[in-house]
């Protein structure tokens, strides 16, 4: 069995690899031809994905934030050492496009997460400011109906006071614990000030060398 010290030196390794845009796919025939495992990111328009995948890989200009919600349409992905696949999803929620438009990005996302064979697990993105909101309670039982495993992960917990963090955690936990697709236990991060971000390293470490 692995110990925490193994662990954390796995993690190390890991993200010290090169860590690339390899593309932007649009549809489905656009997606990479790779064996490796993936972990697919996906949240709210602005929950802070790329500011995430940016301090997870220790690259500031590695995936671009934008000011305006939903600027991202397509998926991206990003080939971590040859050893991982990182996934950036459209957001949802608060895109600011017309209705066709986020039909088409949501009918890509859901044949991604339902057809990628490469798809090992989704780390879906809660803020930490504000819980779960009603379309992130929509995206779990899109994912719980397509039985496809995901991982909670809050965002933002440096904008959340210490005294109320524990108990924003413990409604998050209370309002996943009710979908089946859903893994036991929450990493509270913060891309600021680097919060959970070693353990979210090691976790996804443990998917690359496991495939699992």
């Amino acid at each position: 069995m692995t110990n925490d010290k193994e662990k954390s030196e796995q993690a190390r390794i890991l993200f010290a690899q090169e860590c690339e845009c390899i593309l932007a796919a649009a549809e489905p025939g656009q997606f990479p031809d790779s064996k490796l495992p993936e972990v697919a990111f996906i949240g709210r328009s602005n929950v802070g994905k790329s500011s995430l995948i940016n301090a997870l890989t220790g690259r500031n200009k590695l995936a671009r934030a934008s000011n305006t919600p939903g600027r991202t349409q397509q998926i991206v992905f990003f080939n971590l050492g040859e050893k991982l696949m990182l996934v950036d999803l459209p957001g949802y929620g608060h895109a600011v496009a017309p209705v066709a438009e986020k039909e088409q990005w949501n009918e890509l996302v859901q044949y991604y997460m339902r057809q990628r064979r490469e798809l090992k697990i989704v780390c879906l993105l809660i803020d930490g400011r504000h819980g779960v909101k009603a379309n992130d309670a929509e995206m779990m039982e899109i994912l719980d109906r397509a039985a496809v495993t995901y991982k909670i992960i809050l965002t933002k917990l440096d904008q959340v006071k210490p005294v109320e963090r524990a108990q924003r955690l413990e409604q998050v936990a209370a309002a996943v614990s009710r979908h089946p697709a859903a893994l036991d236990g929450l990493i509270a991060t913060s891309s600021e000030d680097k919060l959970g971000i070693d353990s979210l390293r090691e976790y996804l470490a443990g998917v690359a060398a496991a495939g699992i």
